[in-house]
């Protein structure tokens, strides 16, 4: 059997393509998921209310959400080695569609964080879109074909702020009232992620030479001892370990800076809740170019300088993040936060396609498990962030309480809004100092001459072809 050369370009056009045909639902599988999983975000004050959650409650289930993901992403890498991302992405969307769908049924606060927990599984999707394109494309491209299949798919996260509201607002045209509204559009979210599945079963394949059931049966691939051959050997290697903790200080960081900004926006600048929301939708919308540029310059980097080229541009835009967000969290007038706010934004977004664009390359045989590991990273390290930030703010705005009682609610709550807003800058700024140390420990992977040598030859292998 033929091997079919993998794509050299990135032709978003050509539809008769398998990678652009790939790139394109994995892309749209990525952005539903994403959709579903912060979906309920814009609704939050009302889900608050109707439940009676307490602030204590919003953040663990906050924080929940984001769990659910670790051990997911941690799973789907080495299923996908296994069974191939066509099967791992079919089975969850369709099973990460029912706790979407049971999320318009909850009633109590302990049914909802349990709902969020299962929710945050859909956050594997990830993990499968980068593995999916990992394989479809070759080393000159890879790293932008993964950033700009990643940073289109989180823009779900970012679309949902006006998307949600949206599909609210149809289910209210159609006679639903609106304090259920918010039960409807989740409902109507799950059933996309659903039909998602689906069209994933029917419309893709696993490799450009076929399924993996196929090409297991026919001696093409290797067997499952070998596949966990190639999983061990992923989880001994340091450098996989180093980049769970770099992709934690760039996507964990987004994760985290964005699920608080609304509110610190709010207590520090004054600003409007409305105003708020969309200036944090706007950054998330970001992701329709810049991470896609972390990827762009990681390849130009790579084809210039080889491997080592793709790290030290990594650890550079990892620094640049670093200090953005440390001097953000510094600044008091609104105009200089907001400048330095889209320099985080644009950094952090171009240092996770920085980060993808060195992990195809670290071992060829276990890109799914390597995938799985570091994507949990992200989730790891917006576990960590936040429950930095939950200590602090916690902390700060009882001591507030303590110190206004008496003063009536007006006071109280200026008081507890100023203490959370400090407290947070000070998280912030300890998060900033951490991506600073992260980027420059990222100096420390290495590939051999061998290893180099490999990538050189798929690489004029694939421009012959």
């Amino acid at each position: 059997m033929n091997t079919v050369a993998k794509a050299t370009k990135l032709e978003l056009l050509n539809f008769s393509s398998v990678p652009t045909r790939t790139f394109w639902i994995t892309s749209l599988a990525f952005f539903m998921c994403f959709f579903a999983w912060f979906g309920i975000v814009p609704f939050m004050p009302q889900v608050v209310k109707d439940l009676g959650l307490s602030p204590e409650q919003k953040w663990n289930s906050i924080i929940l959400a984001v769990s659910g993901t670790i051990f997911a992403r941690l799973a789907i890498g080495k299923l996908c080695d296994k069974y191939g991302p066509r099967l791992c992405y079919t089975w969850l969307l369709v099973l990460g569609s029912i706790p979407v769908i049971l999320l318009g049924f909850v009633q109590t606060p302990m049914q909802f964080m349990v709902c969020r927990l299962f929710v945050g599984f859909i956050g594997a999707s990830f993990v499968i879109t980068q593995f999916h394109t990992s394989i479809m494309y070759a080393p000159n491209i890879v790293g932008t074909a993964n950033a700009t299949s990643a940073g289109w798919g989180n823009l779900g996260g970012g679309a949902n702020r006006l998307g949600m509201p949206l599909i609210a607002a149809g289910v209210v045209a159609f006679g639903v009232s609106e304090t259920s509204a918010w039960r409807y559009s989740m409902i109507v979210a799950g059933i996309i992620c659903f039909l998602m599945g689906i069209v994933y079963f029917f419309f893709t394949k696993d490799t450009l030479n076929g399924n993996y059931k196929e090409l297991k049966a026919s001696g093409q691939m290797p067997k499952a001892k070998k596949d966990e051959a190639s999983f061990m050997e992923a989880v001994k290697d340091y450098r996989v370990w180093l980049l769970f903790v770099i992709y934690g200080a760039c996507f964990g960081m987004e994760l985290t800076v964005y699920g608080t900004m609304d509110d610190y926006l709010q207590n520090t600048f004054q600003l409007e809740r409305i105003t708020a929301g969309n200036l944090v939708a706007s950054f998330a919308l970001m992701n329709i170019f810049a991470r896609t540029l972390g990827g762009f310059f990681g390849d130009k980097f790579g084809n210039k300088k080889g491997l080592r080229g793709r790290v030290l541009f990594m650890s550079a835009i990892l620094v640049v993040e670093g200090i953005m967000l440390s001097t953000f969290a510094t600044t008091s007038q609104f105009i200089f936060g907001f400048i330095f706010l889209i320099g985080f934004s644009l950094s952090v977004q171009m240092a996770e396609g920085a980060t993808f664009a060195v992990v195809p390359f670290i071992n060829k045989k276990a890109i799914g498990s390597i995938s799985g590991i570091v994507g949990a990273g992200g989730n790891a390290g917006a576990f960590f962030a936040a429950m930095l930030l939950k200590s602090k703010a916690a902390a700060a705005e009882k001591a507030a309480i303590v110190a206004s009682e008496g003063l009536g609610t007006e006071a109280l709550e200026l008081a507890q809004n100023t203490a959370a807003g400090a407290a947070v800058s000070s998280g912030y700024f300890v998060i900033g100092l951490f991506v600073i140390f992260t980027g420059i420990a990222a100096l420390a992977i290495r590939f051999s001459t061998e290893e180099e040598t490999v990538i050189n030859t798929e690489d004029l292998k694939t421009k012959i072809a």
